[in-house]
C-alpha cells in the first residue's frame, strides 16, 4: 500500500483544474488516459480522500476523473436546495464541459445515489455503472443502526475530529488494532467541508426518494462491491440492486468494510478493471 508521502505525490502528480458546469464551478483531476471513468466521491468526502493506490491503477487502464461534488474543498455552490437529484445533474453537466458524451460511471457511498440517479435520468451519459458501497434510497434501503447515523450527523468539533470519528466506521471492528499506522494506507486529507455543507449532504440522502422501483430499466453492465463488514452501508443492499439490475455482478469482499479501497487498493481495481474489460471494452 502506499504512504501518505507517496499518496500525496500521486495526487499532486496532477493539476487541480477548474471547470464552470450547471452553474457552479467545479474543481478535478485526471490522470492516466483511456476510456473516461469519472469517480463519484461519498458523503462529506473531497476529492483528496479517494485511495491514491487505487488511483493509481485505475489509472494504468483508463482517464480516471475524480472531482468534489459542490460545496466541497474546492467546488463552489449556488442558493440551490442540495438533492441527489442536483448532484446527479452537476454531474452530467460536469461531464459535457469536458467535452465528453459518456464515462464509465464509479460512484462510492453517496456517489452511488448520485450515480442511480445519472443511470435514470441520463442513461446516455453511463457507459458502465461501479457501485462501491451502495444502496438505492427510498423505503427499500436497509439503514445503519441510529449509533451511525448520530456520529454522521455530528458535525462538532475541528476537521480533524469530525474525520476520525467518521475514519472509525470504514474499517470492521477490530482491523484498526491489526493496522494501526493509519497513515501507510489512509490519505493526507487537506481539502475542507464546512459543517453547513455536511448538514446539507446530509438532508439530500435523507429526502432521496430513490430508484428501487426503475432499476429493471437499467441497460448499461452494472458492477456491485460491497464489503461484509460494512456498517455504514449493509451489504444486503447491494443484494438488493443486484436482483433488480439484470445482468449485473456482485462482488461481495470478505472481511471488509466501507472503505475497502483503503484495505486492498489493488484487488478492488483488478475488479473494476476486469469487469470494464469483460462487459464494455
Amino acid at each position: 500500500m502506499d504512504t501518505s508521502a507517496t499518496g500525496n505525490i500521486f495526487m499532486e502528480s496532477s493539476e487541480l483544474k477548474k471547470i464552470n458546469a450547471n452553474g457552479i464551478e467545479v474543481a478535478y483531476r485526471e490522470f492516466g488516459s483511456g476510456e473516461p471513468l469519472l469517480m463519484i466521491t461519498g458523503y462529506s468526502a473531497t476529492m483528496d480522500m479517494w485511495s491514491a493506490s487505487f488511483l493509481s491503477e485505475l489509472s494504468r487502464n483508463y482517464r480516471v476523473i475524480i472531482f468534489d461534488n459542490r460545496g466541497t474543498g474546492y467546488s463552489s455552490y449556488d442558493d440551490r436546495y442540495f438533492t441527489i437529484p442536483l448532484f446527479a445533474e452537476d454531474s452530467k453537466a460536469f461531464l459535457e464541459a469536458l467535452g465528453l458524451k459518456e464515462a464509465h460511471i464509479l460512484g462510492w457511498s453517496m456517489g452511488t445515489n448520485i450515480a442511480l440517479e445519472m443511470v435514470i435520468k441520463y442513461p446516455e451519459s453511463v457507459k458502465s455503472l461501479i457501485l462501491y458501497a451502495a444502496d438505492c434510497g427510498g423505503k427499500e434501503a436497509l439503514m445503519a443502526g441510529p449509533e451511525i447515523y448520530e456520529i454522521l450527523a455530528d458535525t462538532s468539533g475541528t476537521d480533524q475530529e469530525r474525520g476520525m470519528r467518521l475514519l472509525g466506521l470504514l474499517f470492521p471492528e477490530g482491523w484498526f488494532e491489526g493496522h494501526p499506522d493509519v497513515m501507510s494506507y489512509f490519505p493526507v486529507v487537506t481539502e475542507t467541508i464546512s459543517p453547513e455543507v455536511v448538514a446539507m449532504q446530509y438532508s439530500a440522502m435523507e429526502n432521496w426518494n430513490g430508484v428501487h422501483s426503475v432499476l429493471h430499466n437499467v441497460g448499461q453492465p452494472a458492477l456491485i462491491i460491497t464489503g461484509t463488514e460494512d456498517v455504514l452501508t449493509p451489504p444486503e443492499n447491494s443484494i438488493i440492486i443486484a436482483e433488480e439490475i439484470a445482468g449485473s455482478w456482485l462482488i461481495r469482499l470478505n472481511d471488509s468494510g466501507h472503505g475497502v479501497m483503503y484495505q486492498c487498493p489493488e484487488k478492488l481495481a483488478s475488479i473494476v478493471k476486469f469487469f470494464i474489460d469483460s462487459e464494455v471494452l
